[in-house]
């Protein structure tokens, strides 16, 4: 695992080791420089050792030292693509290496190396005889890469900030990112919140030829909802529990020890029971609780203890109160590169693993695979039903012109989001030059239909494996875990597990009364039966009780009258209608104010300093 950073087109390469230090956490154990002045060529990384502690290092050059690599990531098939490299006369220098793998595979096969990887990851390869700049991402995004393209000059990074450095990249506002995270409490690829920096979007690679300054990206994977096989319930679950085993035993692959975040959920659990019963001894877990009575049902202490028990693990839990979280608040939001409003409590899990171990399983994306909380059944109910939803927020922010967006987006406007496209018109951005600029429920609804899906079901796993996966919680899984210096492994996202379990009806993948029905059976065995029986619950803060408490001070200084008019950004309404009622406890109206909040810390972080 590193952070990685590079240029082309640039002669000051002080900035290549600036860019390099501020990411240091990303990996403590080395760093490591290339540059070719000739070319105007420059590649660096921190390397967080897991793989191959010894030999290692990056950039790592092939035996004529014409192409170069740096890599964030692992490639968990490493094994197998290096014996089939060396049966065809390929020579590894290092013992063990999955980033030699990409030079000799490069070698190889070039940009069609893409299909033989199985992992997560971001790299760039320097071809020296063909003059380019070559890189890909993960097809599911797991892995972050950002970069900037302006004025003949190419620049990418694993976070945002390092790019920040560079002279002629502004902090320019893209505000049509900034509409979009009002709504979805994050920003879509391949935008970023500044105008200068972009994402490469999962599945997609990048080629800079160096001689014709040009830059282009192309897709190399898409998430199929599409090929269905019809077999039997029973069939499934063991085609499921079959490919379960096979990928976490694949994810695994480490020279360093390994731990589980636990949450007392179906997916963590299941990962910790099919360590154990892969023989995997001395498994370390770690579970995070809230220390105040009143948010006990917030609380996943208990259920993760049951499984801790049925195992036997090493177990370890913290217990937070809101008093840390505002002490760690602002290092969190300069951690999170962009704006952020969804959860954070794995910020305390990475620091409490970190004091003993490297690298973590989690159970990030089983959710998205099996129903992900039923987000597909409003589209299952009658458009008189989802109507009657139009008229309640009708009464929550008193804004008539909500069923307007309503019958014009059918899908987009009923999709999960935190504002509507109305309220940012009439409360949010209201007066604003930039009001309106691109309307979000469009974009969701263009997504649906790229999908080609012919049920709500799939349709909306697809826009969820496009949006909220790699842009929401994969992003704030690579960046609280690196911020610790643990790498974070997520076995759920292993695209032939997510390949396959696409292949399910959805009328099975789903099921609508208990939603991860299929799932469940398939795991039973190794799940205690009282996290089976337990109702699904978010790994989330208690928000509604800490904006009006202890957060309070902090949101009323951000989101005061005073304060928006002097930003200059938001409408001064923004107080009035949304903060106040919700602070007085007339309406909960948490989300809204937290999505306004965490935008706030963010600007007042990395724009108003």
């Amino acid at each position: 695992m590193c952070g990685i950073v590079g240029f082309a087109g640039i002669n000051d390469y002080n900035l290549l080791r600036k860019m390099n230090d501020l990411i240091f956490y990303r990996g403590p154990d080395d760093r490591g420089e290339f540059v070719d002045k000739e070319q105007g060529v420059a590649l660096a990384m921190r390397r967080l050792s897991v793989i191959d502690l010894e030999t290692g290092k990056q950039p790592m050059l092939n035996e004529d030292r014409s192409i170069v690599v740096v890599c964030n990531g692992e490639i968990y098939n490493s094994p197998e693509l290096r014996k089939r490299l060396l049966d065809k006369g390929h020579i590894f220098n290092t013992r063990n290496s999955d980033v030699e793998v990409l030079l000799h595979l490069y070698e190889d096969k070039g940009k069609d190396m893409l299909e033989d990887l199985n992992g997560m990851f971001a790299f760039v390869i320097y071809d020296k005889r063909k003059n380019l700049l070559f890189g890909a991402r993960d097809r599911i995004g797991i892995k972050p890469f950002y970069y900037s393209f302006k004025n003949s000059k190419f620049a990418f990074a694993s976070e945002l900030k390092s790019l920040l450095i560079l002279p002629w990249v502004s902090k320019n506002i893209n505000f049509s990112s900034l509409y979009h995270y009002i709504s979805l409490q994050f920003i879509p690829a391949p935008d970023s919140i500044f105008e200068d920096i972009k994402k490469l979007p999962a599945g997609h690679f990048f080629i800079y030829d160096l001689i014709r300054k040009s830059f282009s990206v192309e897709k190399y994977w898409e998430l199929n909802v599409n090929n269905i096989e019809d077999k039997p319930i029973e069939e499934w679950t063991e085609i499921i529990r079959k490919k379960l085993k096979e990928v976490v035993k694949r994810w695994t692959l480490s020279d360093v020890p390994i731990a589980c975040s636990l949450s007392g959920g179906l997916d963590s659990s299941s990962i910790v029971g099919l360590l154990a019963e892969s023989g995997m001894n001395n498994i370390r877990t770690y579970t995070l609780g809230f220390g105040m009575s009143e948010e006990q049902g917030c609380n996943e202490i208990p259920l993760a203890r049951k499984v801790a028990e049925r195992w036997g693990t090493k177990h370890h839990e913290i217990i937070i109160d809101p008093n840390r979280v505002l002490k760690d608040l602002k290092r969190m939001v300069w951690h999170l590169d962009e704006p952020y409003g969804g959860g954070l409590p794995s910020w305390y899990i990475y620091e409490l693993v970190s004091k003993d171990v490297k690298v973590c399983l989690t159970g990030t994306g089983g959710d998205e695979l099996f129903s992900n909380y039923g987000k597909f059944r409003i589209y299952e109910k009658p458009l008189w039903f989802r109507w009657l939803k139009g008229f309640r927020d009708i009464l929550k922010y008193g804004v008539i012109s909500e069923m307007r967006d309503a019958l014009r987006f059918p899908i987009g406007h009923f999709y999960h989001r935190y504002f509507s496209d109305t309220i940012k018109r009439e409360i949010i951005f209201k007066d604003k030059k930039f009001s309106g600029k691109i309307n979000t429920e469009d974009y969701l609804e263009d997504l649906w239909k790229k999908s080609q899906a012919d049920n709500p079901r799939n349709a909306v796993a697809y826009v969820d494996f496009k949006l909220q996966l790699p842009e929401e919680f994969l992003l704030v899984t690579d960046r609280f875990s690196m911020a610790h210096s643990v790498e974070a492994r997520v076995p759920f996202l292993d695209h032939t597990l997510v390949e396959l379990v696409f292949r399910i009806p959805p009328i099975l993948r789903t099921g609508r009364k208990e939603l991860k029905y299929i799932f469940k059976q398939t795991v039973k065995d190794i799940i205690p039966a009282e996290l089976l029986r337990a109702p699904k619950r978010g790994f989330v803060l208690p928000l509604n009780l800490w904006t009006r408490r202890e957060l309070r001070p902090l949101i009323e200084e951000n989101l005061s009258e005073e304060y928006l008019k002097r930003q200059d950004i938001f409408s001064t309404q923004v107080y009035d209608r949304i903060v106040k009622p919700h602070l007085s406890g007339k309406i909960d109206l948490t989300q809204q104010v937290w999505t306004l909040f965490m935008f706030q810390m963010w600007y007042k972080i990395f724009c108003a300093s």
